[in-house]
């Protein structure tokens, strides 16, 4: 009987300790698909502003996708109008409450994006 003791003891010991195994590899696992999923930056304006004139240069078809090169697309100039419309309100709604930096950098992407845009359309703005 003693002996029989000892072998569940033994078994306890076993499916405790392959608990514990699988515990961390399950951890290890977590950690690597973490580790591997891409991070967010976090909410700034310079985000948002680079957001909104990424979308607006995709629209123009300054940017796109690498398989748009063999079949490019029309370009959406009333969405890239949309915008550029919605950063220059951005810039007018924020006045005085940007850094230098973001206030820098409001101020360069509306004057690319309008140079472009104005290229594009061939100075329509409708």
């Amino acid at each position: 009987m003693a002996d029989e003791k000892k072998i569940i003891i033994d078994e306890d010991w076993k499916n405790q300790a392959q608990k514990e195994k699988e515990k961390l590899v399950e951890e290890q696992a977590k950690h690597e698909q973490e580790k591997s999923a891409p991070r967010l930056p976090p909410a700034s304006m310079s985000g948002l502003i680079s957001m909104l004139a990424t979308q607006a240069l995709y629209a123009m078809g300054i940017i796109g996708e690498e398989a748009e090169k063999d079949n490019p697309r029309e370009p959406d100039l009333e969405m890239a109008k949309f915008n550029i419309e919605m950063l220059s309100m951005l810039e007018e709604k924020t006045k005085g409450n940007l850094s230098a930096e973001e206030a820098e950098m409001m101020k360069g992407a509306l004057y690319q994006l309008r140079m472009a845009f104005v290229q594009m359309s061939g100075g329509k703005t409708s």
